[in-house]
């Protein structure tokens, strides 16, 4: 048994495909183009791939964490009129005021009390922290029912009502929708009015929808069935029979009949649509209907009325659109608020509350009419609503009228078009200033003002002005949440138009009032969205430095706020290439010392735990002192021993030490004390990698470094702990999905072809590597048949590799002695070799023998042919394995197999050889 001599130079130089030099790189653009990018030499031999030559114009975005007006109180993308936004309106009333679980029952509420529902309230212990007003419903005899009854004995009369209608019984029907419409006449408790409002309309609309229905039919089908007509969606009153108009002035005239008022408007309200019946401009009743809002004495009801109106005028086809009775129905609102806010002053502190309360309950009904008035349809009139409010006015006309409200002045100012806000900025400015009441936090209103302006390109002198102003007002605030609330919103305005005197002065208070206050959780959140504006500004860390108090008021920011600002700090700093400041290197590794002490240590795979790692592990990566190399490693030492609990960090650590032992080599200087301290901090370094298969490739990088420094009893070292590792798979690691163990074979191959540079032991033996892989190969549970057949075929290519008399690649010579100069012409380093080529060629078809698989069997088969070709000559000790072999692979695949056919081609060569 002898190995086949190989020419590795003459081989390469045969197969080798012919080479010419190419005048233009493959993956350059066909012709020249805006895309083209033009290669500049800059002295450096690094490789330059063109497709990333648009990189350099590509800006990376933070995550916008603009607040997204949150004073608002409804979600706008939500909201479309009239259908979808209606749906959507009711949805968010009955989630937002449904605080209340025992309603009382007032003698205009019969309609609900069924036996066993009601019970008498005897004592001031049940319930009473759910009613709106304790000390009334502190008397004894109050009925109170729960809001769960309620609402199911409100559907059931709905049902009733659409069954009384199915069956032909109209004045049951209108006599059930009376009694549900009496109860919007009940406000005693309050939370509880909007949900009451929402289920009540839902009848409403069904009663009104079945009036409509009904009504056309008799329009377009007679009697006895036959068609008169078809209306067209268009119709006019002309085109409607006289039955049909009798039918539906009969409705008008019962509804018109009701006693009280409230319910009288509301059915009207319902049936409005039928008016198009009788008249050809209802929008005329409309503004009647509003007229009549003005008897109903309660404000509760009387603002959730128009809003009810508001909703049924959008059911009038576009033509007879008209925001007129909008606009007495936001200025009957704004009379009504006037009296509450008067408790501003009143020493009566539970009528103030209760002021407030009947605010907060009022504020849907102002949002959805305002909606209503600026929606796409009637843009056109902002202008005029603009002076509705006083704005464009002289203040000398603004004297002795009533001053807007601060709710309803936010509910326009975020529904106007934003830019006829820009253009009309002071003057909004001013009516906020004049707006002095509790209805809605003013710096609210200063603070949309801000995202307004910033939503479109405005004069520079207009911005100046208001910018001037704004940051007057805000400095009167004591409190840093109110100061930040106004700033916040001004950020994006001042940067982009350099007001860079302003943003100091913006950082001057903030520092103030947080270093008398400290920063609450509440002011984080704004605080966070201000520094992540700043740092999406800025292109690079330096400019950041020179912001005035900037790490100050970091320092003082704590929890998740100041982690997500670090981890945009980390993002800018390692987007730009290579850190070499040492300043700016310190810094980062504060802010990612602080990072790292939040994270969940216990639960690493947590994506909000990853991403930080990742961006600190990213940061030590980019680290460079230059030529300052013992700098650097204690570096990675501080490293290591601050971000210890990430475990992605421990393989940034190794691969930066073993790259800086190469540059150490490169110096051309003699750093084989610095190189031998690279190579022990990886060796230290590498067993607290939990992963075994990242171990592994951990240590054939080091084990690389290691010999091109010369330093071989390191590089044994490294090899024996690498082994240990193999060994240690089944222990440490389930196995394992089919790519995990084709990446274990990969790194055992690859381990192999390093065995080539690695001198030989002649106390262990020249083989005593190889002996500990082939036992490894045979005890590993998860080294499947198919894998240790590739395994043993590397293991007998290694050995063929390391018997020739010249080995097909070296490390540094002049550190590194090969196997073929230490051992030149020893016959027992041969006979070594061809000892452990036995005992593996023998398992290798004894291996390939036990497997079940036909075609896997033949597949391996051919695989280990072809590698006892290469490697030895087909004398008589080898030829019995190779025929059995090819015996075995003709029997488990098609004699039209390529593979098979090759491969008989090729043993026929080296046999006939």
């Amino acid at each position: 048994m002898e190995f086949r001599p190989r020419n590795y130079t003459s081989e390469e130089e045969s197969h080798s495909l012919p080479r010419a030099p190419a005048d233009t790189h493959p993956l350059s653009p066909p012709s020249p183009s805006l895309l083209q990018v033009d290669v500049v030499d800059h002295g450096k031999n690094e490789f330059y791939d063109p497709l990333r030559g648009s990189d350099a114009n590509v800006m990376v975005s933070l995550d916008d964490l603009q607040d997204e007006y949150k004073s608002s109180a409804v979600n706008e993308a939500d909201f479309e009129l009239p259908t979808k936004g209606w749906t959507s309106f009711k949805k968010f009333l009955m989630q937002r005021f449904s605080g209340s679980k025992m309603v009382s029952i007032s003698p205009m509420s019969d309609v609900i009390m069924k036996s066993g529902q009601v019970r008498e309230k005897a004592s001031t212990t049940m319930h009473l922290e759910e009613l709106d007003d304790p000390q009334k419903f502190a008397e004894d005899g109050i009925k109170v029912i729960s809001q769960q009854v309620y609402v199911s004995r409100l559907h059931e009369l709905k049902d009733e009502i659409n069954r009384a209608w199915q069956a032909n019984d109209r004045v049951t029907s209108l006599a059930l929708a009376i009694k549900v419409a009496r109860l919007l006449m009940d406000t005693s408790v309050l939370q509880f009015y909007p949900t009451l409002f929402v289920l009540a309309t839902d009848v409403m609309d069904m009663v009104g929808e079945m009036v409509w229905q009904r009504i056309k039919q008799k329009a377009e089908f007679s009697e006895d069935g036959n068609v008169i007509c078809s209306l067209p969606e268009n119709f006019e009153a002309k085109d409607i029979c006289i039955d049909a108009k009798e039918t539906c002035s009969n409705w008008f005239f019962k509804i018109g009949s009701i006693r009280e008022l409230l319910p009288r408007i509301y059915l009207e309200l319902a049936i409005l649509p039928c008016w198009r019946f009788l008249v050809d401009c209802p929008v005329d009743v409309v503004q009647r209907l509003v007229m009549m809002t003005r008897g109903i004495a309660d404000p509760l009801a009387s603002a959730y009325c128009r809003l009810y109106i508001a909703h049924c005028a959008q059911k009038l086809p576009q033509q007879y659109s008209e925001t007129g009775y909008l606009i007495i129905c936001i200025n009957d609102i704004k009379n009504l608020l006037t009296r509450f806010l008067s408790a501003e002053e009143s020493t009566d502190e539970n009528f103030a509350e209760r002021s407030k309360s009947l605010i907060s309950l009022m504020e849907p009904t102002i949002e959805y009419i305002v909606k209503c008035i600026i929606n796409d349809s009637n843009q056109t009139r902002a202008p005029n609503i603009l002076v509705e409010l006083g704005i464009g006015m002289k203040q000398t006309q603004l004297v002795g009228k009533l001053p807007c409200i601060s709710i309803i002045l936010h509910h326009f100012l975020k529904e106007l078009p934003s830019e006829l806000v820009s253009s009309n900025a002071m003057e909004i400015f001013q009516l906020i200033e004049c707006s002095k009441d509790y209805s809605f936090d003013q710096c609210l209103n200063y603070r949309l003002l801000g995202f307004r302006i910033s939503e479109s390109r405005s004069q520079f002198d207009i911005i100046n002005a208001v910018v001037d102003k704004v940051i007057e007002v805000a400095s009167e605030y004591n409190t840093l949440d109110e100061f930040l609330k106004v700033v916040e919103a001004y950020i994006d305005i001042i940067l982009q138009n350099q007001m860079d005197n302003k943003l100091n002065m913006i950082m001057d208070g903030i520092v103030k009032r947080a270093c008398n206050e400290g920063i609450a959780e509440n002011e984080l959140i704004s605080l966070q969205s201000i520094f992540l504006k700043l740092l999406a500004h800025f292109n690079n860390l330096e400019d950041i430095f020179t912001l005035s108090h900037f790490i100050e008021i970091l320092d003082m920011m704590h929890g998740s706020a100041r982690s997500m600002v670090n981890m945009h700090i980390l993002n800018m700093a390692t987007r730009k290439g290579r850190i070499h400041d040492p300043t700016i290197v310190q810094f980062l590794f504060e802010v990612s010392q602080s990072l790292h002490d939040v994270l969940d240590h216990s639960n690493m795979k947590n994506d909000d735990s990853q991403q930080p790692a990742r961006l600190i592990s990213r940061f030590v990566n980019m680290v460079d002192y230059g030529p300052e190399l013992e700098r650097h490693l204690a570096f990675l030492l501080e490293c290591r021993a601050a971000f210890g609990g990430i475990n992605d960090l421990k393989e940034t650590l190794v691969h930066s030490s073993n790259r800086l032992a190469v540059k150490a080599m490169k110096d051309g200087e003699n750093h084989a004390s610095f190189v031998k301290s690279c190579i022990a901090f990886s060796e230290v370094t590498i067993p607290s990698v939990p992963s075994c298969v990242k171990q592994l490739n951990l240590y054939l990088e080091t084990v690389e470094v290691a010999l091109l420094g010369g330093l071989v009893s390191h590089s044994d070292g490294l090899l024996d702990s690498a082994i240990l590792c193999l060994q240690n798979m089944d222990q440490m690691d389930d196995l394992r999905l089919p790519s995990d163990v084709d990446g274990i074979l990969s790194l055992m191959r690859k381990l192999c072809s390093l065995l080539v540079l690695v001198p030989g032991n002649p106390q262990q033996g020249v083989t005593h590597v190889l002996r500990n892989m082939l036992a490894l190969i045979s005890s590993q549970s998860w080294v499947s048949s198919r894998t240790r057949t590739r395994l043993l075929c590397t293991i007998l290519s290694l050995a063929a590799a390391l018997s020739q008399f010249e080995l097909p690649y070296h490390g540094n010579p002049e550190l590194v002695l090969g196997n073929d100069r230490l051992f030149f012409g020893d016959p027992t380093y041969l006979q070594e070799l061809l000892s452990l080529s036995a005992s593996t060629l023998q398992n290798l078809v004894d291996n390939i023998m036990q497997e079940p698989s036909l075609v896997a069997r033949g597949r391996m088969a051919l695989e280990a042919c072809n590698c006892i070709a290469s490697s030895f000559n087909l004398s008589p000790e080898v030829l019995p394995f190779v025929s059995k072999l090819m015996e075995t692979a003709k029997s488990c695949l098609s004699s039209n197999d390529k593979y098979l056919q090759s491969t008989i081609k090729f043993v026929d060569k080296f046999s006939s050889e």
